[in-house]
């Protein structure tokens, strides 16, 4: 069974409601409901918004949500995550490069998006077979 959705609790929704309309695009992702996001092609997660109803400070380094990671289909798709949230100014925890740790054509960048939550966006495009 696959995961239906995920949940995030934030400080202000309509803040993150702005933000995730500009991001949700680029990993292929659309707003299908008041605070909610689907796959473009319906396959995978749904991730939500919800009002944080205490306040904290978030840390994934804390029990709890420690990333959330959209697989996108290119290369072309991670460095275009990255150049949005470089443009916005946003903590680059790692450039867009080769991961081979994880799988050999893991390629990814991981950002702080504005609530400190660690996004990563991934591709698994095979590059040789793209350029046979």
């Amino acid at each position: 069974m696959a995961i239906d959705h995920i949940g995030l609790g934030v400080p202000d929704v309509e803040a993150a409601k702005a933000y995730y309309d500009e991001l949700m695009p680029l990993v292929g992702f659309v707003r299908q409901w008041e605070t909610g996001y689907r796959a473009n092609d319906w396959y995978g997660a749904q991730l939500f918004l919800y009002p944080a109803l205490e306040e904290s400070d978030y840390s994934r380094h804390r029990m709890g949500l420690q990333h959330i990671s959209f697989h996108v289909a290119t290369r072309a798709d991670v460095h275009r995550v990255h150049e949005w949230a470089r443009d916005r100014g946003h903590e680059i925890v790692h450039e867009p490069k080769l991961f081979p740790e994880y799988h050999e054509r893991f390629y990814a960048i991981f950002f702080l998006d504005m609530h400190g939550f660690l996004l990563e966006a991934v591709t698994y495009e095979d590059v040789e077979a793209a350029e046979a």
